[in-house]
């Protein structure tokens, strides 16, 4: 069964102290929930506590803060302790703790690559396994798990980002799977460019895959809320012209999305550097 109601429900959010999980805090705690905020920012989760606090002042919702490096299983499992001996149940986890790195293959380094999945991927299978046995004795709960449309299409000089959402893209797809009339439900949320500190990262690769934010946390915050209420499988917000053409195309012959993609950043390049390039 779908999560009926947010009021006094208990939701552990990670990277909690910005963008889509202070958002998606924010929208929670406004409409009565509790609230565990999760970030490695120690000074950066107390300033999003008490921005909850300014933003919803009469609400009368729990804010917990712990410091949490989600590559760390140890931190993660005493997250999840600590929220339920608290809060007494987790009915919610959102796993908004994430980086996002690029550039060209030949000179990506292995400990880019690394810190990418063990963030990106690892910190989501540690969430996912450390909540279970509380949402296994309440017989219900629900994990809304942020990929990206990374984790959907295969932008050039992404290689290492696409890989860690694709892999959070297959972990949930196999979680429905074994958590099927279980109580136990995961949204995948694939979001195109979000305005948070993320994409304003001024580089080469950004100007050749022509980002454009059309998206605020607030937008795919109030959309998360929408979708756990529907008990959707697949949160998919791409209001990009381009990212919105390729989709369906990906979905139908991969292999003409990828020439497609590989003839545009093609062309991107040879306008930017020339035909050498």
């Amino acid at each position: 069964m779908a999560l009926s109601t947010i009021e006094e429900s208990v939701a552990v959010i990670t990277g909690g102290a910005s963008g889509i999980g202070l958002a998606t805090a924010a929208a929670l705690h406004a409409r009565g929930g509790h609230v565990v905020l999760a970030d490695i920012n120690a000074t950066g989760l107390e300033r999003a506590k008490d921005e909850l606090h300014t933003r919803n002042p009469q609400a009368r919702g729990a804010i917990l803060s712990v410091p949490t490096d989600v590559t760390n299983e140890a931190q993660v499992h005493a997250l999840m302790q600590q929220a339920q001996e608290t809060l007494g149940r987790i009915d919610l986890v959102v796993t908004c703790a994430g980086i996002g790195t690029g550039g060209p293959i030949d000179t990506f380094e292995s400990s880019q690559m690394r810190s990418l999945m063990d963030i990106n991927f690892m910190g989501t299978f540690y969430c996912v396994q450390a909540a279970l046995p509380t949402m296994r004795k309440q017989g219900s709960g629900h994990f809304v798990l942020l990929s990206s449309v990374a984790g959907k299409i295969s932008p050039a000089f992404l290689s290492g980002y696409c890989a860690s959402k694709w892999a959070v893209r297959g972990f949930s797809a196999a979680l429905r799977v074994e958590l099927y009339d279980s109580g136990i439900h995961i949204t995948t949320v694939y979001p195109a460019w979000v305005d948070t500190p993320m994409v304003h990262q001024e580089s080469v690769e950004s100007r050749i895959l022509n980002v454009e934010v059309l998206l605020t946390a607030d937008q795919v915050a109030a959309e998360i809320l929408q979708a756990v209420a529907e008990n959707r499988r697949d949160l998919t917000l791409a209001p990009n012209h381009d990212i919105a053409q390729i989709l369906p195309i990906f979905q139908q012959n991969q292999d003409m999305a990828e020439d497609m993609m590989g003839a545009t950043t093609r062309r991107r390049l040879e306008k930017l550097f020339g035909k050498e390039s």
